[in-house]
């Protein structure tokens, strides 16, 4: 090879030669893995055989952790390697492969089957149950990556499918064609030649049949054109593109739906989460971050389900008071083991340790901060009058924690609304 910008592809010895070169320069980078003869010239700069290219993989030491820059883009359109180090590479630093999939088999299987057949997926539940870690970890099996968008009461039809925008880069402003996030997905799987993923978070925060009437279409007739690109590249939908939005949805919202989305969609409810599915969760969390002796770790984690058994279920005739998921009692534990740190560092945050010295009323709190916001946002005047006596039956059953912070929470909304209601 008689120089690097001359060349018929690059072997694993011509990598190994130009180590310092690669490290240094990142178009130097790039044009080895896009000329790369073969799996092990790539495999080396990932550090994925014995002999490490360097104390960061290629990807990371140009791309950085997370992002899919110059380098991973190469990485991802290379025929050389599997589909399972593309996944590897993309998901650095944010891997939903390691997160055990806690969801009902039933939920996962059926979600895996729509996908193979093309159809779109929903998944809808009340909020906290795992919906948008359960849609990276389909992407991540289904793709070799994914695209995640949030939702929003501004999106129309063009965050979907694309839109004229001005471009300010130059010395005058151009009008350039700007795909959305389906046409976007469309073309990652197109240039990666591999499936792509694309989660849209929340999706009952847009107005549905606003923003999703062109892709019905496209769905409906996959020869239908999307969005042609400012080069004049057609794009129609690819079944390599898997789409999957996740819904905080009660089964009477999903029966309120325009039934185009329903017809179109796979609707997968993400919820039913049993005791012993509780306590893999409630334990994890608990004996992760709660560790200083400061609380009872089995009493917090039977607390937890007992809040969730009342929430779901209720006591008496099992219609429960308010649909909710138990992914925020995370966020309770995590809050916990933090405040109620009986011997903070000198180099902690100055919130480490701050409840220490009462940490029965640090659980209240808590449940204050994680839990009663979270259930009233979207409660009903029926939902929040019963809430406060829920957290006086918790209080007085766990008499090692003091909820008075939630109850009195539970108690000023209810007075609110109660007045609101009556015109005081």
């Amino acid at each position: 090879m008689s120089s690097i910008g001359e060349s018929s592809g690059y072997s694993l010895d011509d990598a190994k030669r130009l180590n310092s070169e690669i490290s240094r320069d990142q178009d130097t980078a790039q044009r080895v893995i896009e000329d790369a003869t073969d799996s092990e010239t790539i495999q080396y700069l990932l550090n994925e055989l014995d002999e490490k290219f360097g104390e960061k993989p290629v990807d990371v030491l140009h791309d950085g952790e997370r992002g899919i820059g110059p380098i991973r883009k190469a990485i991802l359109s290379s025929n050389h390697i599997s589909a399972e180090l593309k996944r590897d590479v993309v998901s650095r630093e944010d891997d939903p492969r390691n997160l055990s999939k806690v969801v009902p088999k039933a939920v996962w299987e059926n979600a895996l089957g729509a996908l193979a057949v093309g159809k779109p997926v929903v998944l809808y539940g009340p909020t906290g149950t795992g919906k948008t870690t359960l849609a990276k970890q389909l992407a991540m099996e289904t793709a070799v990556g994914y695209d995640i968008e949030t939702a929003a009461p501004s999106w129309t039809d063009q965050d979907i499918i694309g839109r004229i925008a001005p471009d300010y880069s130059g010395e005058s402003v151009e009008y350039v064609k700007e795909p959305g996030c389906v046409s976007n997905a469309v073309i990652q799987a197109q240039d990666f030649d591999e499936n792509w993923g694309l989660i849209i978070d929340e999706l009952t925060r847009a107005d549905i049949s606003r923003i999703f009437g062109p892709l019905y279409t496209a769905i409906e007739n996959r020869s239908q054109t999307l969005f042609e690109t400012s080069s004049g590249e057609t794009i129609t939908l690819d079944s390599r593109v898997k789409i999957i939005c996740t819904m905080n949805v009660s089964d009477r919202t999903v029966n309120e739906l325009d039934d185009a989305i329903t017809r179109r969609f796979a609707m997968i409810k993400v919820g039913g989460y049993d005791r012993a599915a509780r306590e893999e969760l409630f334990s994890g969390w608990v004996n992760h971050h709660v560790e200083n002796g400061q609380l009872s770790t089995s009493q917090l984690v039977n607390l937890f389900h007992a809040d969730y058994e009342g929430l779901n279920y209720g006591t008496d005739d099992g219609t429960g008071i308010h649909e909710f998921g138990p992914m925020h009692y995370r966020d309770v534990a995590a809050f916990l083991g933090t405040v109620t740190e009986s011997s903070p560092g000198p180099e902690d945050d100055p919130g480490v340790g701050v409840h220490r010295d009462d940490p029965p009323r640090a659980v209240g709190e808590a449940f204050k901060i994680y839990i009663l916001p979270r259930l009233l946002n979207d409660a009903t005047f029926p939902q929040i009058e019963e809430l406060p006596n829920h957290y006086r039956r918790l209080d007085d059953e766990f008499d090692q924690f003091d909820l008075t912070p939630a109850i009195e929470l539970a108690e000023q909304r209810y007075e609110s609304e109660e007045q609101r209601l009556s015109g005081r």
